[in-house]
């Protein structure tokens, strides 16, 4: 039974390695990032509603007296 070669492998590896940085390099650099992102103000909402300015309250079934 013949012997596997494997004198060639570390190149090989090693190339693939490289290849793969480079191309991944090369694809990030095309990506253009905004350079001074905003902030954009939050708007309110234009329709007012009476429950806005007061508490309400809301009970649960469990805490009213039994009837």
């Amino acid at each position: 039974m013949p012997q596997l070669d494997t004198s060639t492998w570390f190149i090989t590896i090693l190339s693939m390695f490289l290849t793969l940085f480079i191309l991944f390099q090369l694809k990030i650099s095309k990506h253009h990032y905004p350079e001074n992102p905003t902030i954009k103000p939050a708007k309110s909402p234009g329709q007012y509603t009476p429950w806005e300015n007061k508490w309400t309250k809301i009970y649960s079934p469990l805490s009213l007296p039994p009837q």
